[in-house]
């Protein structure tokens, strides 16, 4: 059973950092591509950033280029968001997902994601 836990949210003041884990269970970590979204209230599911099965490919939203970075460590089955420069903007659930293909456009639409994990909430307070 695929199980994807979020954690390392939490409530930050605008300009502060955050850095989320998810640690991935049952499956090949390694075959997999990864992402992070995020849901703010009221509003759709966003891609933040997503990650090659090794690493070697990364993309990431406009806005969140330049103070978001993806990591992944493939021995620890477990994929990273860090977080700097937080505004109040972030605030939202960020959720954790995997895919088994890198397509580029596609990396951004949420039914390419098989499983997700339960979200972790990121509260930015101005």
């Amino acid at each position: 059973q695929v199980q994807l836990v979020e954690s390392g949210g939490g409530l930050v003041q605008t300009g502060g950092s955050l850095r989320l884990s998810c640690a991935a269970s049952g499956r090949t970590f390694s075959s997999y591509c990864m992402g992070w979204f995020r849901q703010a209230s009221g509003w759709e599911r966003e891609l933040v950033a997503a990650i090659s099965w090794k690493g070697g490919s990364t993309a990431y939203a406009d806005s969140m280029k330049g103070r978001f970075t993806i990591s992944r460590d493939n021995a620890k089955n477990t994929v990273y968001l860090q977080m700097n420069s937080l505004k109040p903007e972030d605030t939202a659930v960020y959720y954790c997902a995997e895919r088994s293909d890198w397509t580029g456009v596609g990396l951004a639409y949420t039914d390419g994601y098989t499983y997700w994990g339960q979200g972790t909430q990121v509260t930015v307070s101005s």
